[in-house]
């Protein structure tokens, strides 16, 4: 329940990051984000057993700001995906990031991957191709946006199993906030300007729905593993579709909905099958 109530914070926060983001640049749209993110972060880690001086000791720290900076440009990259494809179309390549997570695994954590995790990442592509349409005049070059995000996104995934080995979770944790806040703020305050008054309402709506997603997300792992609260992640395609046709007045097409199920059906495949493996 907690995971499907984070999906559809997640999704409200990103149609109010469309409607930011088609009025002003993304890199200054997710600066104030991380500020207020930053803040957040500071307050919940000084709660913790050993507060800020436990949070900043890192074993990684040069990866742990990799992965900061990775997970800041891949919001960057979203909200300017949300703007040029809108929420339905941007979500559904998205998807295919655990499938990215699978195939990375291997030189990234040196994980093995069998064939069958193979062919369930093959049969995920084609899904991406049958959104995509190449080759019928449908395909844009914007559609590359949300794929690299899902890079992106995969790559910070891996990389905080990774420093996982090494630091706690609230260590991690604290390096996304405060080294994504560093490095959002080094790009994104050459393009500050003055928000109107009603936009600074969805920041508003924007900030206060990134904190509790996050602060609900943290409460769900700690009452159930990753592998088994990924499937109701996915509701998020589902909220997404109806904020971007009601909201937006975006166009379900068939070729998104049967793509989008062929990613979605692949994904959980490797995620049975990875279970079946640590089990």
């Amino acid at each position: 329940m907690l995971m499907c109530l984070v999906s559809f914070i997640f999704a409200l926060q990103d149609g109010a990051s469309r409607i930011l983001g088609e009025n002003y640049p993304p890199l200054l749209v997710v600066m104030i984000r991380y500020w207020v993110f930053a803040i957040f972060v500071f307050g919940l880690v000084a709660r913790q057993p050993g507060g800020l001086r436990r949070a900043i000791r890192t074993k990684r720290p040069v990866i742990q700001i990799i992965r900061g900076t990775l997970l800041v440009l891949e919001t960057v990259i979203m909200v300017e995906a949300f703007v040029r494809l809108g929420l339905i179309e941007t979500h559904a390549v998205f998807t295919v990031y655990p499938l990215l997570v699978a195939a990375l695994s291997g030189p990234i954590l040196g994980e093995t991957v069998g064939w069958r995790r193979w062919t369930a990442i093959g049969i995920g592509f084609s899904g991406i191709l049958v959104i995509l349409q190449p080759g019928s005049g449908v395909m844009r070059i914007e559609a590359l946006l949300p794929f690299g995000a899902a890079m992106m996104f995969a790559v910070y995934g891996l990389l905080t199993r990774l420093v996982s080995r090494d630091d706690p979770a609230i260590v991690s944790f604290f390096w996304t906030g405060i080294s994504g806040a560093a490095m959002i703020t080094l790009l994104g305050i050459w393009h500050w300007e003055w928000l109107a008054p009603t936009d600074w309402l969805w920041m508003a709506v924007l900030c206060v729905c990134g904190i509790l997603s996050h602060y609900l997300l943290i409460r769900a792992y700690e009452l159930a593993e990753a592998a088994t609260l990924q499937p109701f992640a996915y509701t998020q395609l589902v909220w997404a579709s109806i904020i971007g046709v009601l909201a937006f007045g975006e166009v379900l097409r068939p070729n998104v909905v049967i793509g989008a199920a062929i990613v979605v059906a692949a994904g959980l495949f490797t995620l049975w099958r990875a279970r079946v493996r640590s089990a």
